[in-house]
């Protein structure tokens, strides 16, 4: 199973490029990613293989829910395949780097098995907006 975890800083390059972390690289199952935003700010890196289950919930959820198809073809519309190039760096769409508020330093998150992108800025601000609701399950994930 995939398992990414850490954070780590890098720069985007002038041409819209981040480089993936070792870590990161080593745990990837393949060469191929989808890159999204389908939670404001941050971007999401899937494998092909998380994407694959993601896309066959989504795909559950057009069918299931008609009046939900401009939701899902929203999220189809901003997606896009992307593959590390012999320096380890992906290309994020200029579109993507605006959703994404990403202009210079990139924050690559691991988050089990997809890789969030965020802005570092951004990134502290959604972690001070926690509300500690956690604490009340955090025994029935750490023991």
């Amino acid at each position: 199973m995939t398992s990414f975890l850490g954070r780590y800083e890098y720069n985007l390059d002038p041409k819209g490029r981040v480089s993936l972390p070792s870590a990161f690289r080593r745990q990837a199952e393949a060469d191929r990613f989808v890159l999204l935003q389908w939670q404001a700010p941050a971007l999401t890196l899937f494998p092909m293989s998380a994407w694959a289950a993601t896309q066959e919930r989504l795909l559950a959820f057009r069918r299931n829910e008609p009046e939900a198809w401009r939701e899902v073809l929203s999220i189809t519309a901003s997606a896009v395949e992307v593959s590390p190039d012999k320096q380890h760096r992906i290309l994020i769409p200029s579109w993507l780097q605006e959703a994404g508020r990403l202009d210079g330093s990139v924050l690559l998150v691991g988050n089990i098995d997809r890789i969030e992108l965020w802005n570092p800025e951004a990134f502290e601000t959604a972690l001070e907006g926690r509300t500690g609701e956690f604490d009340g399950f955090a025994s029935q994930i750490f023991g």
